[in-house]
């Protein structure tokens, strides 16, 4: 990989990273479309780094740009989501092995929920080197003590998950591990790039009735831990 590409949706998703990237030395923005991408190093590793904003829409658009003009060739979407797999808590973190569209719909004509009508592809698969080279490295984090990774699927829609009867439906659905509103839209984006990618996630809250209140509890616990992952990785791979 020549130059790695990492989305957060929030600015305390990107912190670590960001912080990381100043400390190594001087760090270029640009403001283009709406989003600041910043480049710089990591342990000498190449790094484009952006905020794309929450949502399908904003992760696309950031992610597509990040490719095309600002010559990422690897992207990794790291952040927080909400816990829909069996065994997985709070502060457990997700890599994904595949990412679907929660909310898209077009089973009245056919195609299975999730599936994008006239794609070939039913959901959008992760790089499985990166995917391996994550669960070895992972166990020897010092960050890593007490929660586990989990490797599966990731659901994303333009909804905040709260109410056990839309958790249950997309279970039912797509079966995945965790809930965001990013993570598919971005690998859709590498998809159509032919640009490898994977999603890194910890769990925040467990995507129920009381989402709301546990996840602004954990909002930045489990953000930084999502970012020093990720940050020790860098380092790693």
């Amino acid at each position: 990989m020549k130059k790695l590409g990492i989305i957060g949706a929030m600015e305390v998703e990107n912190k670590i990273i960001l912080d990381a990237l100043k400390a190594e030395g001087k760090v270029k923005e640009t403001n283009v479309g709406g989003t600041v991408y910043y480049e710089g190093s990591i342990n000498s590793k190449e790094i484009v780094l952006a905020r794309s904003g929450v949502g399908k829409v904003n992760a696309a658009l950031c992610a597509q740009r990040m490719i095309l003009q600002f010559g990422a060739d690897f992207v990794v979407n790291s952040g927080i989501a909400g816990a829909i797999g069996k065994g997985l808590g709070v502060l457990d973190v997700v890599v994904s092995s595949d990412a679907i569209y929660h909310d898209m719909d077009a089973s009245a004509w056919g195609y299975k929920v999730g599936q994008i009508p006239q794609m070939d592809v039913y959901t959008f698969s992760a790089d499985k080197k990166m995917v391996d080279a994550i669960q070895s490295i992972f166990p020897t984090l010092p960050e890593a003590k007490g929660h586990k990774l989990a490797v599966g699927r990731v659901a994303s829609g333009d909804q905040f998950i709260a109410d056990k009867e839309i958790k249950a439906n997309i279970i039912k659905n797509c079966d995945p591990l965790c809930v965001e509103m990013e993570g598919a839209a971005i690998a859709h984006a590498c998809f159509l790039c032919k640009t490898p990618f994977v999603i890194i996630r910890t769990l925040s809250d467990m995507a129920d009735d009381n989402e709301e209140t546990t996840y602004t509890f954990n909002e930045e616990t489990a953000a930084h831990l999502s970012g020093a992952i990720l940050l020790a990785i860098i380092k790693q791979i």
